[in-house]
C-alpha cells in the first residue's frame, strides 16, 4: 500500500507541478475544473450512494455552471459564491461536525447537492483569483495545507493520545492538530522572512497587517483545513465507505486529496481581497 501511495504521489507531482509553471492561466483553470469535476462526481456518490448513475450528470452540471459564470464575468456573483462557501465553512460546517453521525444527509440530498455546487464553484474561483497574484503565491498558499497535514501526521504518530473526532476520523489526534499548526506557522514565517513580501500570502499579510496578525491568519486557515478534512470524513462515514473513490491508487479519491483545500482556498482569496 505504501509503495502504491508513493508511486501515485510521484506521478501526480510529475504531471501537476510542471503544469503550474508551464501552462497559461486559461489551461491551468481547465485542469482545476477537471479536478473539481472529479471531486463533484465523488461528492454525489457520497450523498446519494443509491443513485450513483446521477454522479456523472452532477459533475457535468458543475462544469456547465462554472462555464456559465465564467462567460457572464460578473465579479459580484463570484464574490457571492466565495462568501456563501466561506459562510458555510465558518458557521454551518462546525454545527454539522457537532452532529457527528446523526447528520441526516440521506434525508437532504438536494440540499447537499446544492451545497456541493457552491463549495466546488467557490474553490475554483478562489484558485483562479489566487493564481492572478502569481504561481508561487498560489502554490505557497496550497502548500500551507500540505505542511499542516504532514506535520499533524508525524506529530500525531509520535505523541498523539487524545482523539480529535473519534467517530469521524479515529486517526486524528489533538496533539497532531496542534503540531500541524505549529509546522504551518514555521513554514509561513520562513516564506514571509526569506521571500519577497508580495510573492506569498504570508509576506503580503505581514506587510499589510503585521507578523502576529499573519500568524493568526495561518492558524485560522489551518483550523478550517481540519474542518474540511473532518467534514469529508463525516460524509464518508455516513455513506459507509473508507474512501471517496478509488481513482487514485493508494490515496483513495480526488476528494480525499483536496478536502482540506476546499475551505482554505476561498477563505484565503477573501482575505487577500480584504487586504488589498
Amino acid at each position: 500500500m505504501l509503495k502504491t501511495r508513493i508511486i501515485t504521489a510521484v506521478l501526480l507531482l510529475a504531471v501537476l507541478l510542471p503544469s503550474f509553471f508551464l501552462l497559461t492561466p486559461l489551461y491551468l483553470s481547465g485542469i482545476f475544473l477537471l479536478i473539481l469535476a472529479l471531486a463533484a462526481w465523488e461528492w454525489s456518490r457520497l450523498i446519494a450512494p443509491q443513485k450513483s448513475a446521477l454522479a456523472f450528470i452532477y459533475a457535468l452540471l458543475l462544469i456547465l455552471i462554472i462555464a456559465a459564470l465564467l462567460y457572464g464575468q460578473k465579479p459580484i456573483i463570484e464574490f457571492g459564491v466565495l462568501l456563501s462557501a466561506s459562510f458555510f465553512w465558518i458557521f454551518i460546517a462546525p454545527i454539522f461536525l457537532w452532529r457527528s453521525l446523526h447528520l441526516p444527509v440521506a434525508q437532504w440530498p438536494l440540499s447537499f447537492a446544492l451545497l456541493g455546487l457552491i463549495i466546488f464553484c467557490a474553490a475554483w474561483f478562489a484558485l483562479i483569483l489566487l493564481r492572478q497574484f502569481g504561481v508561487i503565491f498560489l502554490l505557497s498558499t496550497m502548500a500551507l495545507v500540505w505542511v499542516a497535514d504532514i506535520g499533524a501526521y508525524f506529530v500525531g504518530k509520535a505523541v498523539g493520545r487524545r482523539r480529535l473526532a473519534p467517530q469521524l476520523s479515529p486517526g486524528k489526534t489533538l496533539e497532531g492538530a496542534v503540531g500541524g499548526i505549529i509546522f504551518a506557522c514555521i513554514y509561513a514565517s520562513l516564506c514571509a522572512w526569506y521571500l519577497p513580501f508580495n510573492l506569498t500570502l504570508f509576506g503580503f499579510a505581514v506587510m499589510r497587517l503585521g507578523f502576529l496578525a499573519m500568524l493568526g491568519l495561518v492558524i485560522g486557515l489551518c483550523l478550517f483545513s481540519i474542518v474540511g478534512d473532518l467534514f469529508e470524513s463525516q460524509l464518508k462515514r455516513l455513506a459507509g465507505v473508507k474512501d471517496s473513490s478509488s481513482l487514485l491508487p493508494g490515496h483513495g479519491g480526488v476528494l480525499d486529496r483536496i478536502d482540506a483545500l476546499l475551505p482554505t482556498m476561498p477563505l484565503a482569496a477573501l482575505l487577500v481581497g480584504l487586504m488589498l
